[in-house]
């Protein structure tokens, strides 16, 4: 596999981390360390200094807004000074994590001018949005920093602006082996109403993982088995199935409990189908070691903190591009005799030469606007590379309740639907059962005065959820959490918060897969910069985001080394240093 090879090396040169089975998870690794491990201790002095940074800590989701409304009339104005500085002009599109992270590169160097952020809505982050909300604050987008080690450079940032807590930095944390599959459930309840036996679940869960660990054998084989993921799981499941002994409620019970973890890792890979995902790439993404964790005060505590390092004309809110014209020759009435190969348009007409521009849109993004977005058109094989490479939907349901159901030390609801199997493809109407590709739920802990759950639905059922109403979704739950409990009578919750990532115009979905008829090359076609033909001048248009990092892609860790990547390409192309060190990745 890539990571593997003799140089030792992933993309934008940082060293490769080990390549292990396993993948990460919408419910994070969430299996607790052995009871045996020691107390938690912070992490040891002279690794990483807790240095807080100007935005808030605590509530990371609420300044956005404000800290936008303060720099807009300033960067709105769109200012030239800052070529009086002299050399290149660089403008970054999206100020999602791998947006920021370029752009804080490259200010971290005394002797270029400031990049421009150009950032469609009212607020950084991009798919790290976190929001105030039943008390507390909850995870609309990114959830965990999957793989928590010094090997993690999301995890080494949140240590170093000290968004993390003693448990989250402490070793044992650091050094615990998940290998990337999610916890088991703490309940597991059936469509009937009756609990599902743990020791069943945990069974299938083991023969699920093994097979999906089994797909590295396959990894870059020029002939696999069969095109997808899925397909090799259920063939296998039918081997098995085969030789299972007891009575066919029991067989179809197994059945409906290993389709729960079908729709998990349609979760997990962000797509609505295990049949979509190509076998051979599969094994390359890569896990780093580490209990998931989260952020105690939100994510978003860790884009406003990049925000908050960044000179302040840097940002510009609420600058939707429209078209990024590249191989041009654009002049600018203030700087006479001087030409620019890119020329970025945005929607409200206003025009941004430059001599480089970083494009950091979600995949999903590029794939809506692939005809209209650049001009010239993007050469043939990396306009296909968009088209193959796979973006699906991930999102999020959440549930207040006035009390709990479930029991004190409960941490994960799986609901089974038994009337399921992986081996039957079945297409019930998306409106009589869209419900049914929900996983189940997450309690979430924090909150003083509520009890919240968190809800996982992937696919098209999860776009068609977008469109439903909050009373539609908030009565199809309530009726499936009545029937699963087996209480017609259960309260039903007092309110629903959910996210809505296909419907947002500026993602269109939540993340990327290797998909069938695609493989890891055509996330290093992605990333590759334009114009590839030599006869132009060079790096006019780079790209970066999760979707162009072939081993980390569908995580913040792949975005922010995208963008830290696509900086020091430039900064190469000028002959000049890096000025900070990266972590060793």
């Amino acid at each position: 596999m890539r990571a593997a090879t003799a140089a030792q090396h992933g993309p934008g040169g940082e060293p490769a981390p080990r390549a292990r089975a396993g993948r990460k998870g919408p419910l994070g690794s969430l299996s607790r360390p052995p009871a045996s491990a020691p107390p938690a201790r912070p992490l040891p002095a002279g690794r990483l200094v807790g240095v807080p940074c100007s935005a808030s800590r605590s509530i990371s989701g609420l300044l956005p807004e404000r800290r936008a409304s303060k720099r807009r009339g300033r960067a709105g104005t769109v200012r030239v000074a800052m070529e009086s500085r002299g050399g290149p002009r660089v403008l970054v599109v999206g100020g999602g994590i791998a947006g920021l992270a370029a752009a804080q590169r490259l200010c971290g160097h005394p002797d270029i001018p400031h990049p421009r952020v150009l950032e469609a809505t009212a607020r950084a982050g991009g798919r790290i949005r976190s929001e105030r909300s039943f008390g507390g604050v909850v995870e609309v987008g990114a959830h965990w920093i999957h793989g928590p080690s010094q090997g993690n450079p999301v995890f080494q940032l949140a240590a170093k602006y000290g968004l993390l807590g003693e448990k989250e930095l402490s070793e044992e944390n650091q050094q615990v082996e998940a290998g990337g599959h999610p916890g088991l459930p703490s309940a597991s309840y059936a469509s009937s109403g009756a609990s599902v036996s743990l020791q069943l679940v945990a069974e299938m869960a083991s023969l699920f993982y093994r097979l999906i660990d089994r797909t590295r054998e396959f990894l870059h084989s020029t002939e696999p088995p069969v095109p997808s993921v899925g397909e090799f799981l259920k063939r296998e499941i039918r081997h098995q199935a085969a030789s299972w002994t007891g009575d066919e409620d029991a067989k179809k019970l197994k059945l409906a409990v290993l389709n729960a973890f079908f729709n998990l890792e349609c979760c997990v890979s962000g797509t609505h189908s295990m049949d979509l995902v190509a076998l051979a790439p599969f094994g390359e993404y890569s896990v780093l070691p580490g209990l998931d964790c989260t952020f105690p005060g939100g994510y978003q505590g860790l884009t406003n903190c990049m925000v908050a390092s960044l000179p302040e004309d840097v940002m510009v809110f609420n600058k939707p591009v429209k078209t990024v014209h590249w191989k041009g020759a654009f002049q600018e009435a203030a700087l006479p005799g001087e030409t620019f190969p890119v020329l970025v348009e945005c929607e409200d007409g206003s025009r941004f030469p430059a001599h480089h521009v970083i494009v950091t849109v979600p995949l999903g993004f590029l794939k809506e606007h692939l005809d209209t977005f650049f001009d010239p058109p993007l050469p043939t094989e990396k306009a296909e590379a968009i088209r193959k490479i796979g973006f699906g939907t991930n999102n999020k349901i959440f549930l207040e309740f006035e009390e709990p159901f479930w029991e004190p030390d409960c941490q994960i609801i799986q609901v089974v639907w038994e009337d399921s199997s992986p081996l039957e493809d079945a297409a019930p109407s998306l409106q009589d059962a869209w419900f049914k590709k929900l996983i189940g739920f997450l309690v979430l802990p924090g909150f003083e005065s509520a009890h919240v759950l968190c809800g996982f639905i992937a696919g098209l059922e999860s776009e068609f959820m977008e469109t439903l109403s909050d009373e539609e979704v908030l009565r199809s739950l309530t009726q499936v959490l009545r029937r699963v409990t087996g209480n017609p009578r259960l309260p039903a919750p007092r309110s629903v918060l959910r996210s809505r990532w296909h419907s947002a115009p500026y993602t269109r979905g939540s993340y990327s897969y290797v998909a069938v008829g695609s493989t890891g090359d055509d996330l290093d076609l992605l990333a590759q910069p334009l114009p590839a033909d030599g006869t132009h001048a060079q790096l006019q248009v780079l790209f970066a985001g999760e979707a162009t990092h072939r081993t980390f892609y569908s995580t913040t860790h792949g975005a922010l080394l995208s963008g830290w990547r696509e900086a020091d390409r430039l900064l190469g192309l000028w002959g000049l240093q890096v000025g900070q060190p990266r972590p060793r990745m």
